[in-house]
């Protein structure tokens, strides 16, 4: 995480083109063989920042109290998104802000950015699974495929995965959103908030046909 936050720190300074692998290596005390043992190019240095939100919105999801209802549980989990002065400091939120900023005006490391979005989906689809009550039919061979148990046959598998992309894609336009723009961290227009108005598009999904008979 060190070297993803110095590597943040350089692309927000000087920019992501005028930074080298070896100005991010060199910037965080180690040698460039070093850095690309663990990185293939400098715009995956950053990966980890971007991980590191996902990641807490998708265990906020995971650990939402039990009776929870879906709905409720990605808006909470939206909520409860690190702001300004609550978890996040003002120069990291800062940080954020640009590298998003920096992800769409740059594909090599909008595919990083992409790349992070997409894994963040797949773990949102498996944590939605695990939330879905569990019924008679659970197939043990089906549970080895990586369907959750409870959740019958591939056409309501297709249909969870359908929820995590929607959901998913909800959060990163919000955040894309508020990159874009100059508005505060927190409050209304901030992601977490614009993030919860997204997500109302799901409040009326079908999920109890998502359970076993």
């Amino acid at each position: 995480m060190e070297i993803a936050r110095v590597a943040a720190d350089l692309f927000v300074r000087q920019g992501l083109k005028a930074t080298r692998a070896e100005d991010v290596a060199q910037a965080a005390g180690i040698a460039p063989r070093t850095f690309y043992r663990y990185f293939a190019a400098k715009e995956e240095a950053v990966a980890p920042l971007y991980e590191a939100g996902a990641r807490r919105w998708v265990e906020a999801v995971r650990t939402a109290p039990p009776g929870t209802s879906v709905p409720q549980a990605l808006e909470d989990a939206a909520r409860s998104m690190p702001s300004p002065g609550a978890g996040v400091s003002s120069d990291s939120w800062g940080w954020v802000r640009t590298l998003v900023r920096l992800a769409d005006a740059h594909p090599s490391l909008r595919r990083v950015w992409a790349e992070v979005c997409q894994t963040s989906e797949r773990a949102l689809a498996e944590v939605l699974a695990s939330r879905m009550p569990a019924g008679p039919a659970a197939d043990n061979d089906a549970g080895r495929a990586g369907h959750a148990v409870g959740v019958p046959g591939a056409a309501a598998d297709a249909r969870l995965r359908f929820a995590a992309a929607v959901a998913s894609a909800a959060v990163r336009a919000a955040v894309e959103g508020w990159a874009a723009g100059d508005g505060p961290g927190d409050g209304p227009q901030g992601p977490a908030e614009l993030a919860v108005a997204n997500l109302a598009a799901l409040r009326h999904f079908p999920w109890d046909d998502l359970t076993a008979s």
